[in-house]
């Protein structure tokens, strides 16, 4: 009878350690936020090779690599809905900034895009080169983003076709409509872009020459995004004194072409215009009945930034930068210039106006290295030391430094933005480069948001502020946005998903960048495992470039053409 127990028990042995499962990579014991934004539960996570295998108890089973996660919340990774890392991750792609906050997938094409490039294209970002230089091999948005995963970069990657891009290729820096051939063009452009696997159109109607671009020529381009299921996005034509119109105009866009639409960085900008928040609201709820599909994304800062162009009147800036500048030596053009400076008007987006003073417009970035001794001041103090006004020291600046000047302007109310992360369409976006404190990075300054934004959301206005939970925060950073683009396997915790996964303890996540000193990481983010690969261990950078091309629902491989 001994023997016969003994045996029984070899048996149950044995088989006990058959069934025991081999992985890659187990993340024990997190408190699993899967981006559904309902209760978190308590799992382990399994995964083999790019994907998640399993989630469950893996207490018996083995991984080649264990991630404890015991008192840290395990997520999907985050979406960057607006990201201008399309020149940092040439320069460094290990996109510090933003993996230290979790961002595993970064969204380009607000306006500009980095394809399709023709030789006129090419030589303009060639003179724009100042603080570091890349080259530019490639000529479809496809082959740009192609180029990042052949160079290697950390977080995965995908991109809009910008309306401003694809008007610059044909018409150049006009101001006038596209001839119906020219449109034509365009649209070719567009339609072999969303078999590239762009995600949509995206615009920027503040800006020369995007803002010479009609209502109807944006419409043409987003039906060509339209058939192949793409969406449209949109920084619209006013933020802040014609808001209505604007986004009146974003909905009829979307109507008329059939296509999804977002807001880029939604804001009320200007004093005067934080009471129209509401209104805004009703007529984005009011379309969203209606049957179309309307959302935002934002930032979580009072300020933007831009540029000083974004101070002058859009006639001046016609033909690019040299003309720009030649008109504004010219006395007769100055003079016009400062008085529609100082002139409110609902023709175009006066931002300098909208900060309510010079002393509400931050310098940050100059090319010029003669000029880089004003970073970090206010118009308003550099103005004081020429001795001449705010209007003609920014004109003067533009001059000497042959670009528009890398500007930060405050100008939003914080009710505003915690009233707009509760609003259930909302994602987030940095708007910003990712970078590394270091090496050519240095010569310029940048805006916080582009070391903080993600991390400054959930600890100021998930934990500390309480203003939305942190499973709906997680949503927004996630399921959200993939939903919005219509991305396969991310954005949620599941099997059969890539494992896009960050770990971080919600009471130590916290952003640290400032307006004074904005280049200081985020901390509190312990992991970073992007396409199944550990990108961030235990808060600090691997090194490894993982990322891969997100391709939208239009693309059609190269050899299925």
């Amino acid at each position: 009878m001994f023997r016969l127990l003994c045996s029984l028990l070899l048996l149950l042995l044995l088989f006990s350690c058959s069934k025991r499962k081999s992985f890659d990579t187990i993340i024990r014991h997190g408190t699993i936020y899967d981006g559904s934004g309902g209760n978190p539960y308590m799992a382990d996570i399994g995964i083999n090779g790019d994907s998640i295998v399993e989630i469950g108890d893996l207490s018996r089973d083995e991984g080649k690599t264990v991630i404890e996660a015991n008192g840290m919340a395990v997520a999907p990774g985050f979406i960057n809905m607006l990201s201008w890392a399309t020149e940092s991750l040439l320069i460094d792609g290990k996109s510090q900034s933003d993996i230290r906050q979790g961002v595993t997938l970064e969204v380009f094409g607000e306006g500009i895009s980095l394809g399709s490039v023709n030789d006129d294209i090419r030589k303009g970002m060639i003179s724009q080169m100042r603080d570091y230089s890349f080259e530019i091999p490639w000529t479809t948005l496809g082959e740009y983003l192609e180029w990042l995963e052949k160079k290697g970069v950390s977080p995965n990657v995908a991109s809009f076709v910008g309306a401003t891009t694809l008007r610059i290729h044909e018409l150049g820096m006009e101001n006038r409509p596209p001839t119906p051939d020219e449109l034509e063009r365009m649209k070719v452009l567009a339609r072999s872009a969303m078999e590239d696997g762009a995600l949509g159109v995206g615009a920027s109607l503040i800006y020369a020459p995007a803002n010479y671009a009609k209502t109807d020529e944006l419409i043409e381009l987003c039906k060509v995004a339209s058939e192949y299921g793409g969406m449209y996005i949109t920084h619209m034509r006013s933020e802040g004194n014609s808001i209505y119109g604007a986004v009146d105009e974003t909905i009829r866009i979307a109507r008329e072409a059939h296509i999804p639409a977002e807001i880029y960085h939604l804001k009320m900008a200007g004093t005067e215009n934080w009471n129209k928040l509401d209104s805004v609201m009703q007529m984005i709820d009011a379309a969203n009945k209606s049957g179309l599909h309307i959302t935002a994304d934002m930032y979580t800062y009072p300020a933007g930034a831009t540029g000083l162009d974004a101070s002058m009147p859009p006639w001046v800036q016609e033909g690019g930068i040299y003309r720009w500048m030649k008109r504004m030596k010219d006395p007769a053009t100055r003079r016009s210039v400062i008085n529609e400076m100082r002139t409110r008007s609902d023709g175009w987006e006066n931002l300098l106006l909208m900060a309510g003073s010079p002393d509400n417009v931050l310098l940050v970035g100059f090319a010029n290295d003669s000029l880089k001794r004003y970073t970090g001041k206010t118009l308003s103090e550099v103005a004081t030391l020429h001795g001449k006004s705010a209007e003609e020291t920014a004109m003067d600046l533009v001059i000497a430094d042959s670009t528009r000047v890398s500007t930060v302007y405050f100008m939003m109310s914080e009710d505003n933005i915690k009233r707009q992360l509760q609003l259930p369409y909302v994602s987030l976006g940095s708007d910003a480069e990712s970078s590394a404190p270091e090496g050519v990075f240095l010569k310029s300054s940048t805006h916080p948001r582009a070391y903080g934004n993600f991390a400054r959301f959930l600890a100021k206005y998930v934990r500390d502020e309480k203003v939305i939970p942190l499973q709906e925060a997680i949503r927004r950073l996630t399921s959200l946005p993939a939903t919005n683009l219509k991305i396969k396997r991310r954005g949620t915790l599941a099997v059969g998903n890539y494992a896009d996964i960050v770990i971080f303890d919600p009471q130590k996540i916290q952003d640290h960048a400032t307006f004074e000193k904005p280049m200081q990481y985020a901390t509190g983010m312990m992991y970073v495992v992007i396409n199944g690969v550990v990108v961030l261990d235990k808060g600090e950078h691997t090194g490894a470039t993982p990322g891969r091309v997100v391709r939208g629902p239009g693309w059609t491989p190269h050899s299925d053409r």
